[in-house]
């Protein structure tokens, strides 16, 4: 049987332009990290048409984990992608592409990942990588219920609002941070760094567009059941020793 989404209170109800100030007004040291990312999952909630349950991904190194959530189904879903390694919010977070699923029923890149969403009655889900220069590594990930997607308008209000989430969290991240975090995070960085390394290399290969090269390191990570980074590692190891 499906698993109904948590019941919640009535849903607040935020502006894009208010949620993006009240990211701004947060105060460095003032705030704690996790009560941070708690509200930027209620203000996406909050502010982007659609969203029916919200989670925030955090990569620290190769550990990646679901820091907040709005509700206990988002954070489930997103932990099945950590055992493995992938999926969409993992690849969201290490690439800082947006990645969509559409149609849990009728997916193809992620399969395992959209068959489990669907047996919990989810049928569509966008993560969106937070733009972040440093230290930070994550990604804001929505699930819906309803049998429509997100529209583009919702998923640009996503994007914006994932911007101005990256600067808060960095903030307090560079705030807070010891140096073993940091040296995890430099790992994280690097993965990022090799997987638009691989996309270029196919972009050229294939004669293909940066959404499509994505698609196609998606794709061979889903079939190969290994790591993103690991197959765009390869790639570009490939291309090198010609």
């Amino acid at each position: 049987m499906p698993q109904d989404p948590d019941p919640t209170p009535a849903r607040e109800t935020v502006e894009p332009q208010e949620a993006f100030a009240e990211l701004g007004r947060l105060v460095v040291g003032e705030t704690p990290l996790q009560q941070v990312l708690a509200r930027v999952a209620e203000l996406t909630l909050a502010c982007v048409p659609g969203a029916e349950e919200v989670s925030v991904t955090l990569l620290e190194g190769e550990k990646a984990h679901s820091a907040a959530f709005t509700g206990k189904l988002a954070a489930t879903l997103d932990e099945r992608q950590y055992e493995g390694g992938f999926g969409p919010c993992v690849d969201a977070a290490q690439s800082g592409q947006v990645v969509r699923v559409d149609d849990t029923a009728a997916e193809d890149i992620y399969p395992d990942f959209a068959a489990t969403a669907a047996r919990q009655g989810v049928r569509s889900a966008v993560s969106v990588g937070m733009p972040m220069p440093q230290r930070v590594l994550g990604g804001i990930n929505v699930y819906r219920f309803d049998e429509d997607p997100l529209d583009e308008d919702a998923v640009q209000i996503l994007q914006v609002f994932a911007g101005y989430a990256a600067v808060a969290v960095a903030n307090h991240s560079l705030y807070a941070s010891s140096m073993a975090l940091s040296a995890n995070l430099q790992v994280a960085m690097q993965s990022r760094a090799v997987i638009e390394q691989a996309k270029g290399v196919l972009m050229a290969t294939l004669h293909c567009t940066a959404d499509e090269a994505f698609a196609h390191l998606a794709t061979q990570s889903q079939h190969a059941n290994r790591k993103l980074r690991d197959i765009a590692a390869e790639i570009v190891a490939r291309t090198a020793g010609r």
